[in-house]
């Protein structure tokens, strides 16, 4: 049984033993709200430095519960994730809770090693923009749009505008150049792991862990401290590398008018992400 006064003698000091970082990344991604602010780099960038700043830990263990969001954020985070691994030689393993789908699986390839809860949902590797249209609703209610616009494609897809094929047809244009991104980074993080075929893997659809391991999208069903200590020793230790929690006007929740508004369609967005996995 380990001596709790061990603890209070420091680390440099005593019999070293196995020292896991862990650091949550947690949240819609690049969507946030004055009391559920956005995972963004900006955001976590401090908090990954300080995770891979000590020499001699065993590795950095990535918490992952994310629904997705913002493409390029997915994208930065996990170059950042990537390159300080590389950096400091340090292996990175990644463990998904409720879910790690679509720019959270994207977090999730960060990791050398993917682990999921046999219930955890994974996947969703494509592209979606959603939005409404309120072209009869304004003129049902006697509202004449005015928009002026210097650039023919300036007010491409107004919700209050008739949607126009061209417009669709761009727009998909450019989801599909994200969502080959998206696919030659999981081709290049799972190489000879993939056993799904890529028609299935990559049409934005989402498994429960176990299904996600058949697909080789995991490396196995475990949780962070069981994996670790039987990848490390039983005495392994684990340290959260956490932002430190501030307060602010903004936090808070006050702001102006505009930012409240914002804030109400975020809030809306980022409940209909959680929503899409029944959560």
């Amino acid at each position: 049984m380990p001596n709790p006064l061990q603890r209070l003698i420091p680390r440099r000091w005593r019999k070293q033993t196995p020292l896991v970082h862990v650091v949550r990344l947690q949240g819609a991604i690049g969507i946030g709200t004055p009391f559920k602010p956005p995972l963004t780099l900006e955001g976590i960038a401090a908090t990954l430095e300080r995770a891979f700043a000590r020499k001699g830990i065993a590795a950095v263990a990535l918490v992952v519960n994310s629904p997705g969001g913002a493409a390029v954020q997915s994208a930065l985070i996990h170059a950042r994730i990537r390159a300080l691994s590389a950096e400091k030689n340090i292996p990175v393993y990644t463990f998904c809770e409720d879910v790690a789908a679509s720019g959270g699986y994207w977090l999730a390839c960060a990791g050398d090693e993917i682990y999921a809860d046999a219930s955890s949902i994974v996947g969703s590797i494509g592209v979606i923009a959603a939005g409404f249209g309120f072209v009869d609703a304004i003129g049902k209610l006697g509202i004449e749009r005015r928009v002026h616009t210097a650039g023919e494609s300036k007010a491409i897809l107004d919700p209050f505008q008739p949607e126009k094929p061209e417009d669709v047809e761009r727009l998909m244009r450019l989801q599909r150049d994200v969502h080959e991104e998206f696919k030659a980074l999981v081709r290049a993080r799972r190489r000879g792991r993939l056993s799904g075929d890529e028609a299935e893997l990559f049409s934005g659809a989402f498994w429960s862990g176990r299904q996600a391991l058949a697909l080789g999208l995991i490396d196995g069903i475990g949780h962070l401290r069981d994996v670790m200590r039987a990848r490390f020793g039983d005495k392994t230790e684990f340290k959260v590398i956490a932002k430190p929690a501030g307060w602010g006007l903004r936090r808070l929740g006050f702001g102006t008018s505009m930012d409240l508004g914002s804030g109400l369609i975020d809030a809306m967005e980022i409940r209909a992400l959680w929503a899409r996995f029944g959560l």
